[in-house]
């Protein structure tokens, strides 16, 4: 229960509605035990008035003594009914307290889940698969629900009556009361021994779900490579056994919870032999009446509610402690990176690295060493290298996506951990490598970066991107739906509608991460066209591969297994006749050899 003990702040906040749903619980229980008074009266009176109307048989008297006999039992019959109507309507409000407040917490939980996802760091992302990340924020919820709501409400319900049958047996008898309930502790004995076995199970069958959803989300965001290689059996295999391994879990706790229920009626079934028994011996005796023991029945069966929902309570209590037990681990994690000042800053966009190192926390690769190097508001400054230079964890780094090893890096003279993070960002036009497309229209993607749909000025970042012409050819044009990823697109309009949400917030600060391999040369010189009169006097850092891209860059930073090797502009490398030139030459004679 202690990691179900994270919930108390919102039965706290929802007291108002828990506490009258308590209320309702003792109500509709309190009148769910008195019809068993009213039938032990009505029994009574058929038991002693029977013989009196044999006494009048042949007078007419009897017919008078039947009439006022049937209509006592009617009396009787409709005063159940009315009782049993009151409790329905108690049991209603609730239902309507309690449950709906436990959807109320749930809505509550997922946000603050998915809130805190969005405050962890990409760290985090590498380290977990977004299936689990799923099954945690849905599935181990709606299990923390029916605990919330159900289980309490259940176990509430059961706790009161269980509570008001036992006082009622009590004041009829204490000695027919104890042999009832002799077969109880053997009950409560089996629960505990089962109650370890559930809870095991319940988180190996979260656990494998987690597995499941992780399996299908790679499957479908991976479909088309799957298609292309023709290994749609291959994965469907794979697809069976997480099922079936999940199937085996989810069977092992079946079975382990089908014992619930023999034991448990077992159990009631000897409780009412003994209550008719010990019940008789004790009418014979004079101790009691018959109409007693017809009551003491009643009390018995309804103990088979609260007694056979206390397997099924147990269980999802049990499942509920496994999955927020899930939810805890990642609500505990704290964010490598936290934003400790609110102020609103302008920026200008000076950049400056001093002697900034960089090991990825989770691998322990060092990817940056010692690179130092500065850039003025409205340069253009171009990062080059081969693939695994540390070009991307430069961009990475620069979007405080990670913190820095050692070193500082600065905005406008302020180390960027003292920046107010979410204004310096939103100052921030970053296009990364991995092209990312929501399954939205296209204008929305574009529009992404800013509050409303401005469509002039997504119209404008379209033609700055060069990519208006394409989207004028789709039949929807702006209104046309990207698919899952952008599968409906090809990978040079993904890249421009990328530069496109880059550039229509009009970034003090742009940085393009190789987002334009996928484009040819005459587009790739019209969008850098575009780019020097969108970013005069702002700053644009440009990381590529290609050194087309860059030769115009005011200052060329080449990065060799994350060390900077060299830095100057187009000319001043080709003259020191290194590590550029060679990375030029080659190129050239790549693209002689395409030609």
């Amino acid at each position: 229960m202690k990691e179900l003990a994270y919930l108390n702040k919102f039965f706290y906040k929802y007291r108002k509605h828990l506490l009258p749903g308590a209320v309702f619980v003792i109500l509709s229980n309190l009148f769910a035990v008195l019809p068993a008074q009213v039938i032990r009266i009505a029994f009574d009176l058929v038991n002693e008035n029977i013989a009196l109307y044999r006494l009048f048989n042949g007078f007419e008297q009897q017919q008078i003594i039947y009439k006022i006999f049937a209509s006592s039992l009617f009396l009787f019959g409709s005063l159940v009914l009315l009782l049993a109507v009151i409790r329905g309507l108690f049991l209603f409000f609730m239902r309507q307290t309690i449950i709906l407040t436990s959807r109320r917490i749930e809505y509550d939980l997922k946000n603050e889940i998915y809130a805190h996802y969005q405050q962890l760091t990409l760290a985090f992302y590498r380290r977990n698969n977004t299936g689990d990340l799923m099954a945690r924020a849905t599935e181990d919820v709606s299990r923390v629900r029916m605990y919330i709501g159900p289980a309490i409400m259940y176990t509430i319900n059961t706790a009161v009556l269980f509570a008001l049958t036992i006082v009622a047996m009590l004041s009829i008898n204490v000695t027919l009361t104890i042999y009832c309930l002799c077969p109880l502790p053997i009950l409560v004995f089996g629960i505990y021994k089962v109650n370890s076995i559930i809870n095991l199970k319940s988180e190996k069958i979260q656990q494998r779900l987690s597995k499941l959803s992780s399996f299908v989300q790679e499957s479908f965001s991976g479909i088309r490579v799957i298609k292309a290689y023709g290994r749609e059996g291959f994965v469907r295999d794979g697809f069976n056994a997480q099922s079936e391994n999940y199937k085996q879990e989810s069977l092992d706790l079946a079975k382990t919870q089908a014992l619930f229920f023999p034991l448990m009626l077992t159990m009631i079934g000897l409780s009412t032999l003994i209550t008719i028994y010990i019940g008789g011996l004790q009418v014979i005796a004079g101790t009691i009446t018959a109409g007693n023991i017809a009551e003491f029945i009643v009390y018995v069966n309804q103990l088979t509610f609260p007694i056979t929902s206390l397997g099924w309570v147990t269980m999802l209590i049990q499942r509920g402690a496994a999955s927020q037990k899930r939810i805890n681990e990642f609500l505990k994690t704290v964010p490598e990176i936290v934003n400790t000042n609110f102020d609103i800053q302008h920026i200008e966009g000076n950049i400056k690295f001093e002697n900034v190192s960089f090991i990825y926390p989770d691998t322990g690769i060092k990817a940056l060493e010692n690179v130092s190097f500065e850039v003025k508001k409205g340069e253009v400054v171009a990062i080059i290298g081969k693939t695994g230079s540390g070009k991307s964890t430069l961009a990475n780094l620069l979007m405080r996506m990670y913190d820095v090893s050692d070193g500082q890096i600065s905005i406008d003279n302020i180390n960027i951990k003292n920046l107010n993070l979410d204004n310096y960002r939103s100052n921030t036009g970053f296009v990364p490598q991995e092209v990312f497309l929501f399954s939205d229209t296209i204008a929305r993607n574009i529009a992404f970066g800013n509050d409303i749909l401005d469509m002039p000025k997504v119209i404008q970042a379209a033609k700055d991107a060069a990519v208006y012409h394409n989207i004028m050819a789709f039949t929807n044009q702006f209104e046309t739906f990207i698919g899952e990823r952008g599968i409906t697109l090809s990978g040079g309009q993904k890249q421009r509608i990328s530069i496109a949400r880059g550039i229509i917030k009009s970034p003090q600060i742009l940085i393009f991460d190789d987002c334009l391999s996928a484009v040819d040369t005459q587009t790739e010189e019209e969008i850098l066209n575009n780019l020097s009169r969108v970013m005069q006097n702002k700053t644009s850092i440009i990381i590529a591969h290609r050194i087309s891209t860059i030769k115009n860059a005011d200052n060329i930073i080449v990065l060799e297994d994350g060390k900077m090797v060299e830095q100057g502009t187009h000319t001043h490398l080709m003259a020191l006749n290194g590590y550029y030139t060679n990375l030029y030459e080659q190129q050239l004679l790549e693209e002689q050899v395409l030609d």
